[in-house]
């Protein structure tokens, strides 16, 4: 079921509030999801983003022309689908706005759990005329761009944030400003020189696949499977000041979705585990069954997981052989054998 957010970001034009881009106008649609249908008049050719594999997958699946990075400039226009991510909100706007002409109309809609009310009170802060509406449990919210926007975007904009003094990661990537105390007991368990091919399944900024090829430099192969585009890219260039030689290829991968084609000796993950504020640990366990049927014979599984996540039925399911490693007081380290 498609987000109602959707509904509320096209509603000002669906009202006749806003006047619907025209044919010969390009929009630029960041956070695009599927499950929306344009409002009459609605003529503009429309650049849709999403860098989120999964996302991605489905506005592809209703033949919407996606790519996971804004290309282009100059629009007419720009939609911002808003999602939890306060970072990630503020640097979609900054982009919006940047790659759209002077004059422009920017659209940006978001439910109370997204914040979008502060985010309206930002922009106004910067002297904007904004109007807005509320509907479908969401609000929408637009302006013109101005003709000098330099300062809007530089402070809306996102640096990458260093962290441990080794990698860069940006607003909206898990655990973007440190490095995930689970990953990290994880990490502190991988081999040292361990020879073979591995895979990282859900690897973020590369933290994990950086750990081991230090710690196994003999490494036959390393593939870094990843959802997030731009954690992706993150965790090639981090892998690249970290480990030059190391032998690494990237996949923007659905791995609850999408098959894996290779085999390895060793799969690592961090696997994520929430949907809102939630657990579901759904995700993960259908990661493990993918890393089973992407291990050969003899292959190991290492994972990290909340403690009270219940992956051991699903490894014992999958596995000739399972176990724990360790745990502390929030973690748990497993291991399975294929």
């Amino acid at each position: 079921m498609s987000r109602e957010t959707l509904k509320t970001l096209f509603h000002p034009f669906a009202s006749g509030t806003v006047a619907a881009p025209g044919e010969a106008e390009r929009v630029l649609f960041l956070g695009a999801e599927a499950g929306f249908a344009l409002p009459e008049g609605f003529a503009a050719t429309l650049s849709a983003v999403q860098g989120f594999r999964p996302l991605y997958r489905q506005l592809q699946a209703q033949r919407i022309e996606a790519k996971p990075e804004i290309e282009g400039e100059d629009y007419d226009a720009a939609l911002v689908l808003c999602t939890k991510h306060k970072g990630e909100n503020e640097a979609n706007l900054a982009a919006a706005i940047a790659r759209t002409r002077a004059g422009g109309l920017i659209v940006v809609a978001g439910a109370k759990e997204d914040g979008i009310q502060p985010l309206r009170k930002r922009l106004e802060g910067f002297g904007l005329a904004i109007d807005h509406m509320p509907k479908y449990h969401g609000v929408a919210f637009w302006f013109g761009r101005p003709a000098d926007a330099d300062e809007i975007v530089s402070k809306l904009a996102k640096a990458p944030v260093r962290v441990d003094g080794r990698f860069n990661a940006t607003a909206g990537m898990f655990s973007h400003d440190r490095v995930d105390a689970g990953s990290e007991l994880l990490a502190s368990r991988l081999p040292q020189d361990f020879i073979g091919d591995v895979a990282d399944f859900g690897a973020g900024w590369g933290y994990l696949s950086v750990e081991l090829a230090q710690r196994s430099p003999g490494l036959t192969r390393l593939d870094l499977y990843e959802a997030d585009h731009a954690a992706l890219e993150a965790a090639r260039d981090n892998l690249a000041e970290n480990c030059p030689n190391a032998p690494a290829r990237f996949f923007w991968h659905d791995l609850a979705g999408e098959p894996v084609k290779d085999k390895y000796d060793l799969v690592i993950m961090n696997p994520p585990f929430h949907e809102g504020h939630a657990a579901e640990p759904a995700l993960g366990q259908a990661m493990i069954k993918t890393a089973a049927s992407a291990l050969r014979g003899g292959g190991r599984l290492m994972l990290v997981a909340n403690r009270g996540l219940p992956y051991e039925p699903v490894l014992a399911a999958n596995f000739r052989e399972s176990g724990e490693t360790c745990r502390n007081a929030r973690f748990k380290v497993l291991w399975a054998k294929k």
